[in-house]
């Protein structure tokens, strides 16, 4: 969780034992990219999780192993989620409802890397290892509105104008919105 009055804790305690979690931005969107890779499975991808995370490698069986990656997971990285999830009058979660997703890290690299340098003077390549998560997620959402990467998301999400007359603008919002429709759904 983000919040101004206390230091970011980076630190997770198993079995007595305090680590360092890395989460450099780039280290974490290294992170996505190794959970979505396909040809890993699902215990390889936990080794390599909990070995990008802590930078240790754990003696102790994969049940294990995988509590402690989705714990330390959970409670750095994928905290939002779960906090904002809706609940019904009982305190049940709800259905999870598919939400369009309206930009890709990966895809829209360019846009931020622009959009961070335009709007804060960061480099992000600069950043690498230094420029924590939180922060970073904290800055893509206050990017200002005439950033690129703002520009893309607002096309993306542009609803078509309807009425008489608007034949062109709805022909030019189209071809924008195909321009930048993200690849990889």
């Amino acid at each position: 969780m983000f919040d101004l009055a206390y230091p970011i804790d980076d630190e997770v305690e198993i079995d007595g034992i305090t680590y360092k979690v890395d989460l450099s931005f780039d280290n974490v969107l290294r992170l996505f990219d190794m959970l979505e890779d396909e040809e890993l499975d699902d215990v390889t991808q936990i080794e390599i999780g909990l070995e990008m995370l802590l930078g240790v490698c754990f003696i102790c069986d994969i049940q294990t192993k995988e509590e402690i990656f989705f714990e330390v997971f959970k409670n750095t990285i994928g905290v939002e989620s779960e906090e904002n999830q809706p609940v019904d009058i009982e305190g049940n979660p709800m259905p999870e409802q598919k939400e369009e997703k309206v930009y890709s890290i990966k895809e829209d690299a360019e846009y931020m890397y622009a959009s961070f340098y335009q709007d804060y003077g960061i480099d992000l390549f600069e950043m690498q290892g230094k420029l924590h998560w939180n922060k970073f997620k904290a800055l893509l959402a206050g990017l200002r509105p005439d950033t690129k990467f703002k520009e893309v998301i607002d096309i993306r999400t542009m609803d078509l104008p309807t009425g008489k007359g608007m034949s062109k603008e709805r022909k030019r919002i189209k071809e924008l919105k195909e321009h930048y429709k993200l690849r990889d759904d």
